[in-house]
């Protein structure tokens, strides 16, 4: 009996990217919370459990398929990691070192502003950053939704003045100047 078959296809290199163009397309047709692992693995003719060995579920997919050039998934529990007391400088720190590095700031910027001039871009990373990111911080650190939003808003708008506008003095400012300047209100926000 002819038929298409389930499981593994011949090469992990094709079938990793069968899964990344039918999670961008799902992706871009449903949002992050209407794509499903399972949907994605079927539009991929392979197993869902494939999804999970290549990505580690639809977070990690979102980010490869996104080509996010860092993973928040590593990132974020970096920031809550260590004394409460020091959340804000984490906070603050990590952004500024991911938004620094010459390395990332092209596709970090990309994906910016495609969230920000792209109308299906901008429910994508919306529901992503929300379901994903600001849902597990707010969990973790048992606090309203609301403070990390702010925290996050903070956080957004020194990027924008300083690396994609470059706003003088803020875009030359050295980080430590930076961190001693904004640590204290972002821990203000996320502080339980």
């Amino acid at each position: 009996m002819a038929g298409r078959r389930s499981g593994r296809r011949p090469g992990p290199t094709e079938t990793r990217d069968a899964i990344l163009v039918a999670a961008r397309e799902l992706f871009a047709a449903k949002g992050y919370d209407g794509a499903s692992v399972r949907g994605i693995a079927r539009a991929a003719e392979v197993d869902p459990a494939l999804v999970h060995h290549f990505f580690k579920g639809k977070e990690g997919l979102f980010v490869a398929a996104m080509e996010f050039p860092v993973d928040p998934a590593e990132i974020v529990p970096l920031i809550f990691m260590g004394p409460p007391g020091e959340i804000g400088e984490r906070m603050v720190r990590t952004f500024l070192r991911v938004w620094g590095a010459p390395e990332f700031r092209d596709q970090m910027m990309a994906l910016l502003r495609s969230a920000m001039t792209n109308d299906q871009a901008t429910v994508v990373f919306r529901e992503f950053v929300s379901s994903a990111l600001v849902s597990r911080a707010a969990a973790t650190l048992d606090i309203p939704r609301v403070r990390i939003e702010a925290a996050v808003a903070q956080m957004v708008g020194i990027v924008m003045l300083r690396y994609v506008l470059r706003i003088e003095p803020l875009a030359s400012t050295p980080e430590e100047e930076l961190v001693e300047l904004i640590a204290p209100t972002i821990q203000r926000y996320l502080a339980p």
